[in-house]
């Protein structure tokens, strides 16, 4: 099944926003139903492909079947732009620029992705791999200076190998995540990485992101999560990672995770995986204030027990119930202080013991337990959130997501500043929003924050959502944050990373990218500014 070509998600989940919420919106923010309906896709206005015939041939010949070299207009539009809300917005008005592909390929191993680099390279095109399409960051938008295509990977889906002595299993890039995890289900064994994206995205992704799952407090971050990779390119074949670890020079899978694109694309990946854990259990708590909650999942980050799910919303996230989105609507809106759920996973005995200990901690640092209720009502709508976004825009709201992270003690600053940038910037412009946070990763150094922001849309949306996100980034390095957590670099966080890395670091992956990918082929503007 495609994903929704204007939204988030299979079309049959869609729905329509509760009445309660719709006012609330309406009093609150001067939302305004939308005046457009979204363009249909039969009624695109999408130009023919800049494919010219020898490169068509060329890629043909590479992959062995014409079929495998699209350019009808359906699939190219399917393959333009991730899943941000400028991008959702800019698609629903039929603004397809200079993102659409001129055909979208099909490979189904790794030497058909090499050659296909090799042959982009040889006639000037530019290459965007293309896992689930869910990049919120500009991702999938390349800043090519002629045509591009897209490397659809979706044929590379199997479970290559699977070694349960050592626990490990070696993915292609093309599973989505709930295919790895039932595969590995038959097995015995499990990920552990279940981002808001899970649905959609694939292994493939996760690595060249850094994604980070909601239960990373138990198993960790993807890219901690992965033992070796392969990456193709034009020049050719980089294999990284023979042992769990090494100390035989700098460690080039950390080079390649996070890479995006920029200097390959990874064709498989050997990841650490663990037994399908015999209970889950997931329960609320309240905490009277930010502060406070966050103080006691510090404790818990650095002294123990971890959970293996730990996350907390701030005041106005828990009062509207995003919390919990499975229950905004519903009338149980009344929440006060601060909601967090924790969660636990493993064997009987550990998840027992783990949680009696967590919750002496959590009750020594103020927190009142809620029950099992708001965890389940967590886990059950913990994938929900992108099709209320979806839901939202329908109605004529804004709403958009950004991410950041930063040690424990520069952490309340990081959250005013944030904060009060996008409360200030949209204000300005005529849109008050609602500004929403959670904690959604801990580390025994610090932590991760997550926003939501819903305001009208206003005259020109995207142009508002940019100056705010501009402002937002501004505040983020000038707290001491980082420019993203989890959602990755893309186009739209690229100029404040380079700033992060300092001119230095920012030529030395240029030097990178020039060694693997010299013309400049793979993701041009993603990651780095293209030369």
């Amino acid at each position: 099944m495609d994903m929704l070509w204007s939204g988030w998600g299979d079309p049959e989940r869609a729905a329509p926003l509760p009445g309660e919420v719709t006012g609330l919106l309406r009093d609150l923010l001067g939302v305004k139903p939308r005046e457009t309906a979204t363009v249909a896709l039969e009624d695109l206005d999408v130009p023919a492909s800049p494919l010219v015939p020898d490169a068509h041939r060329a890629l043909t010949a590479a992959l062995g079947d014409e079929a495998l070299v699209r350019t009808d207009a359906e699939t190219r539009v399917r393959h333009t732009r991730g899943k941000s809300t400028p991008d959702l917005l800019r698609m629903r008005g039929g603004d397809l620029a200079a993102a659409l592909p001129a055909a979208v390929l099909l490979p189904a191993t790794h030497d058909e992705v090499r050659d296909v680099l090799r042959l982009c390279a040889e006639h000037g095109l530019a290459a965007v791999p293309f896992g689930g399409g869910t990049s919120v960051v500009g991702g999938l938008a390349p800043e090519a200076r002629g045509p591009f295509v897209a490397l659809d990977l979706r044929r590379m889906n199997r479970l290559l190998d699977l070694d349960p002595v050592s626990r490990t299993a070696t993915l292609q890039p093309g599973l989505r995540a709930p295919q790895a995890e039932a595969l590995l289900a038959e097995h015995g064994f499990t990920l552990g990485h279940f981002p808001q994206s899970y649905e959609w995205a694939t292994i493939g992704g996760f690595a060249a992101t850094r994604s980070s799952g909601q239960a990373s407090a138990g198993y960790g971050r993807f890219d901690e999560m992965v033992l070796s990779l392969t990456l193709a390119t034009p020049e050719g074949t980089l294999d990284t990672g023979r042992a769990p670890r090494s100390a035989a020079g700098p460690d080039l899978r950390q080079l390649l995770l996070g890479s995006e694109g920029a200097f390959g694309v990874i064709t498989s990946v050997t990841v650490r995986v663990r037994p399908v854990p015999q209970t889950r259990v997931h329960e609320g708590w309240s905490f009277p204030t930010f502060d406070a909650g966050a103080a006691a999942l510090r404790r818990l980050a650095q002294d123990g027990p971890r959970p293996t799910v730990l996350r907390l919303s701030d005041e106005t996230e828990t009062l509207v119930g995003l919390a919990t989105p499975e229950a905004i609507g519903s009338g149980e809106l009344k929440a006060s202080g601060c909601t967090a759920v924790a969660g636990y996973e493993g064997t009987e005995e550990d998840t027992a013991y783990r949680r009696e200990r967590a919750a002496a901690v959590l009750r020594e640092c103020g927190g009142t337990p809620l029950g099992e209720e708001p965890g389940r009502r967590w886990a059950h709508g913990r994938y929900s959130a992108p099709y209320l976004r979806d839901a939202l825009l329908d109605a004529g709201a804004f709403a958009e997501t950004l991410e950041t992270a930063a040690f424990w003690s520069r952490l309340p600053g990081l959250y005013a500043a944030v904060r009060d940038a996008l409360t200030t910037t949209l204000t300005e412009a005529g849109t008050p929003p609602l500004v929403m946070c959670h904690i959604s990763h801990v580390y025994e150094n610090g932590a991760s924050l997550y926003f939501t922001v819903v305001s009208a849309q206003g005259e020109d949306p995207v142009a508002h959502w940019t100056r705010a996100k501009h402002a937002a980034n501004e505040a983020i390095l000038a707290a001491g944050g980082t420019i993203s957590h989890h959602h990755g670099v893309g186009t739209d966080h690229r100029d404040w990373y380079v700033r992060e890395i300092g001119p230095l670091g920012a030529e030395a992956l240029r030097a990178v990218k020039r060694r693997l990918d010299p013309e400049g082929v793979l993701s041009p503007g993603v990651l780095l500014p293209s030369d």
